[in-house]
């Protein structure tokens, strides 16, 4: 009698499992959509030019099921503190290694995977270039002269208005770090208010023919505004001085044929940075389609610098970023199809 059911029991057990098999769709259903049921909780950079890498990401883990919620937009140390706690899954807005600084808030519970963009991502300071070429202004070191800084001085404070960064933003600690270590702090005044209406105004000064100073990041719309080598110029550094957890990459600030730059090679004072996504190490570990997704994919730097460019003309409400997001990945659906298959298929050799 025993063996009767036992018999019985493992025949219904793979009649089951042969009747899953052959329903139709329902593997390759499961196969396609892994993250279906998981909900993730994204976050973005305060910096708007970060917004369309977040948004290509939010949809293409859509398209592997999960639920994407709507992403929070956090400074720096808020950010990661979150994702090392679990509070937040991940972003794509890391800048590396300007953000290394924040390498010991999240080193024990989140981890860098995958590149936005490898290494094309520059930093460094400009001004126009009317005023660069009339008074012979060359490097970050001349401002060191108070009739230079007066060049650059609208208020009549005596010191040069630097368009910087605003709290929170990694790029604020270099640049303090500059100002003293270049010995800038009495000539120099960063201005430190919102990074797009402060450039705004001083795009406004420079279309008056006034003198314009500030720090910038590419891709970024405002090195389309003002091309480098026409309407403004790179400045250099005579020599690269960093903050202590950067100070590694010190030998990296020198690049060649730099367009726009007043020197060639050009020592922009700042490494060529990395963008790369955050993620939790809990979240990469328990949805390795979403891991691998952020291994695969790549958005080139130009593609953000174009989308950046049309979210200055006009188009940038949340509905503009998303519809710029669904068409670039449209535009390249060969390839991202590419990437979502090695991502199912990660998840299928995890299970």
């Amino acid at each position: 009698m025993h063996s009767r059911l036992q018999a019985r029991s493992v025949l219904g057990a793979s009649g089951l499992a042969l009747a899953l098999c052959l329903t139709p769709g329902w593997a390759a259903a499961d196969q396609h959509l892994p993250g279906e049921g998981v909900t993730v909780t994204p976050a973005r950079a305060t910096w708007d030019t970060g917004w369309f890498p977040a948004a290509v990401y939010s949809h293409l883990l859509e398209e592997l099921g999960y639920e994407v919620d709507r992403p929070t937009t956090l400074d720096n140390p808020p950010f990661y503190q979150s994702v090392a706690q679990g509070d937040v899954d991940f972003w794509v807005n890391g800048w590396f290694p300007l953000h290394n600084t924040y390498r010991r808030t999240f080193r024990a519970g989140a981890e860098l995977i995958g590149y936005v963009a490898q290494g094309g991502a520059l930093q460094g300071y400009l001004i126009d270039k009317r005023t660069a070429d009339e008074h012979g202004i060359t490097g970050l070191e001349d401002f060191r002269d108070p009739e230079v800084a007066a060049l650059f001085d609208s208020d009549g404070n005596g010191k040069a208005e630097l368009v910087a960064c605003p709290p929170g933003w990694g790029c604020e600690l270099v640049i303090a770090h500059h100002l003293e270590a270049y010995g800038l702090t009495d000539t120099v005044e960063p201005i430190k208010a919102s990074y797009s209406a402060s450039m705004a105004d001083a795009l406004g000064r420079y279309q008056e023919d006034g003198s314009i100073f500030f720090y910038t990041w590419t891709p970024n719309w405002t090195v389309g505004l003002l091309e480098p080598g026409k309407d403004v110029v790179w400045i250099t550094v005579d020599e690269a001085t960093l903050p202590e957890d950067q100070r590694d990459f010190e030998d990296d600030t020198v690049l060649h044929d730099v367009v726009g730059c007043t020197e060639n090679p050009c020592n922009l004072g700042w490494p060529a940075n990395d963008i790369r996504p955050v993620v939790n190490s809990a979240f990469a570990a328990e949805n390795p389609a979403a891991a691998e997704l952020f291994e695969e994919v790549r958005i080139p730097v130009d593609d953000i610098f174009a989308q950046n460019a049309r979210m200055f003309d006009g188009e940038d409400s949340a509905e503009d970023i998303q519809r710029h997001a669904e068409e670039w990945i449209a535009t390249h659906r060969e390839q991202v199809d590419a990437w979502l298959d090695q991502a199912r298929q990660a998840a299928a050799s995890a299970m």
